[in-house]
């Protein structure tokens, strides 16, 4: 129905050349530009297109799972002409397996049907947020376009009314409260925060500008699979009070000449955990607080993105020492 819908609404001049040879396989009549056409006839088009989909797409289409067709608008919204709708009360969820010349196709799977890419089984992702998210909202962009092998399944924050948890909610991305505290009664305590995300099958948490400290039973019961994002070169301008403008005002009253992103994994400290990848930028002789942040918030976005791309393609090994290394995606011998 979804793509009976999108259709309809199509004109010849928005409508791409595959999608055109499409159309004109099945006989369907897109709308004039000029003219608009009744109702009936519309209906009669939406019927034929049905009928005809499966014999005039030979869509890729694994044994076992159904497949649903989403034309894309382009009159829509980036985000809204991709919203992957999740039904978790009836363990049904969609998720986008990839994009061909325009056209969406996103697979229905079960928990006994996942989508895999060379032998990967695809990730389930949770994001931390205390503010805006905007290397969240990255990371699911990122998702949405293909980069990442994994969908982002739940948002977990300390502020219900932050900018990344509304945006969580825009796209239908379940949002869990954590910690419990007098200004957030609902919240859930420890035990029931892991619980939780092990309903929703977790493989991967990303603190992506999360202001608590990560309690000692979450980190145990995902050793290796939890981590965080900092705008120094850690270890430097780290540990409890390091966060957020703090931080690059810290950078520049030092006389540091560089700067840039983090990015290790989770131990019981702040900011501790063993580092996986950094990026470096430019300390100005005049930067103020919020230009390098500016500067910096930029390699945050692009570096994040490419680590959990990492993550979900199981490129991510460990040295003998303890020590995380990045491999290449096009090189497997080779380390970012």
């Amino acid at each position: 129905m979804e793509a009976q819908r999108l259709l309809s609404g199509l004109s010849p001049n928005s409508a791409t050349p595959q999608l055109q040879k499409l159309v004109n396989s099945t006989g369907v009549r897109l709308p004039s530009s000029s003219s608009s056409s009744s109702f009936v006839e519309s209906q009669k088009n939406r019927t034929h297109y049905t009928s005809k989909l499966n014999s005039a797409t030979p869509l890729p289409q694994k044994p076992g799972k159904s497949t649903v067709v989403r034309l894309l608008s382009s009159s829509s919204s980036f985000i809204e002409s991709q919203k992957i709708r999740t039904l978790y009360n009836s363990k049904l969820f969609s998720q986008k397996v990839g994009t061909r010349n325009g056209i969406e196709v996103v697979g229905n799977l079960t928990e006994a049907g996942k989508v895999s890419v060379d032998g990967v089984r695809r990730k389930k992702l949770a994001v931390f947020v205390s503010g805006g998210g905007s290397n969240f909202r990255s990371i699911y962009e990122a998702i949405l376009q293909g980069s990442v092998h994994g969908d982002i399944v739940v948002l977990v924050t300390n502020k219900p009314d932050c900018g990344g948890a509304e945006f969580a909610r825009d796209c239908g991305i379940p949002v869990i409260l954590f910690p419990k505290t007098k200004d957030v009664p609902e919240g859930l305590p420890s035990i029931n925060l892991v619980t939780s995300l092990r309903k929703f099958e977790v493989d991967f948490i990303l603190l992506a500008g999360y202001l608590k400290l990560i309690p000692v039973e979450l980190v145990r019961a995902y050793p290796r699979s939890i981590l965080n994002i900092h705008p120094s070169l850690l270890p430097a301008f780290g540990g409890k009070g390091y966060y957020g403008m703090m931080v690059h005002k810290a950078v520049i009253a030092s006389g540091a000449r560089y700067s840039g992103p983090s990015i290790h994994f989770v131990d019981e400290n702040y900011d501790t955990g063993r580092i996986l990848a950094q990026r470096v930028v430019p300390v100005l002789a005049n930067d103020t607080a919020e230009e390098l942040a500016a500067r910096v918030l930029l390699e945050e976005h692009q570096l994040y993105v490419e680590v959990t791309a990492a993550l979900c393609e199981e490129r991510v090994t460990w040295r003998q020492d303890g020590v995380p290394l990045m491999r290449s995606r096009e090189n497997p011998n080779e380390y970012n």
